[in-house]
């Protein structure tokens, strides 16, 4: 069995060449029901009137609950897609970097669905966002 340091470690080498890569998304802490990653507050991540882009949310929600379902999966068998995914954002913020921690809600063979819980450097709740995932057998894709 890999180790949680392994697991980062390889989450955060998928990113390569993606848009999660350009976000600077990065994995921080994992175990079997949860996971948590960090985006920075930057040009990239910003709207043009200084604010967090709420696109960046979802995609750093996205990218959180979609690596959650992939390792929690035979990776030889299965992978997930989403196919639903929603937001309320709360807050806003302008700089710094904010973390979203993710954990299953319902983890089935077909359905995982996702909260994500996107926070600020003060622990303020900026987001909650939920994701659900459809389980694919690889072999029929």
């Amino acid at each position: 069995m890999e180790t949680t340091e392994i697991i980062i470690e390889k989450l955060n080498k998928l990113t390569a060449g993606t848009l999660s890569e350009a976000l600077q998304i990065k994995f921080t802490t994992y175990d079997e029901k949860y996971l948590t990653a960090e985006m920075p507050v930057i040009a990239n991540t910003r709207q043009p009137y200084g604010l967090l882009h709420g696109g960046a949310i979802m995609a750093l929600a996205e990218t959180l609950g979609g690596a959650l379902s992939y390792i929690s999966l035979d990776e030889k068998s299965g992978t997930a897609a989403v196919i639903e995914a929603n937001a309320n954002h709360l807050l806003q913020v302008s700089q710094g970097k904010v973390t979203a921690d993710a954990e299953f809600l319902h983890k089935g063979n077909t359905i995982h669905v996702i909260n994500i819980r996107v926070t600020d450097e003060s622990k303020r709740l900026i987001a909650v966002c939920r994701l659900t995932n459809k389980i694919l057998n690889k072999s029929v894709h």
